[in-house]
């Protein structure tokens, strides 16, 4: 079960479309700050920070290559969000199925008492 903490820093991250953009691209393989600023409108600093509340939030690692410092996509901590996202909804699913039930049920009860 995912801590409450790395939860909400998963999710602050996600916020934020160019941090799910540089996600986008790294589940395509690892890149380099250079890389990942290309498609990208804005400053190298500011992809750096961006990449930095990725990291602090667990989604991606630095790796080590030479010069150059990699990052790549942390598959885990992205499986284990959206495995905690889906048990969210498949309790939801389940809730409103009930409650669907039920007013199925008190609906053919009206019916009934109708035809009395």
């Amino acid at each position: 079960m995912i801590e409450t903490d790395a939860l909400d820093r998963r999710f602050a991250a996600l916020a934020d479309p160019t941090r799910r953009a540089i996600l986008s691209r790294l589940a395509l393989g690892e890149a380099t700050v250079a890389e990942l600023s290309r498609p990208f409108v804005i400053s190298q600093p500011a992809i750096s920070k961006h990449l930095k509340v990725l990291e602090e939030a667990g989604l991606i690692a630095t790796g080590q290559a030479a010069q150059a410092r990699p990052r790549r996509l942390n598959a885990q901590a992205l499986a284990e969000t959206v495995a905690w996202a889906d048990g969210v909804r498949r309790m939801w699913e389940e809730r409103l199925d009930r409650l669907d039930a039920l007013l199925r049920n008190q609906m053919k009860g009206d019916d009934h008492a109708d035809r009395d």
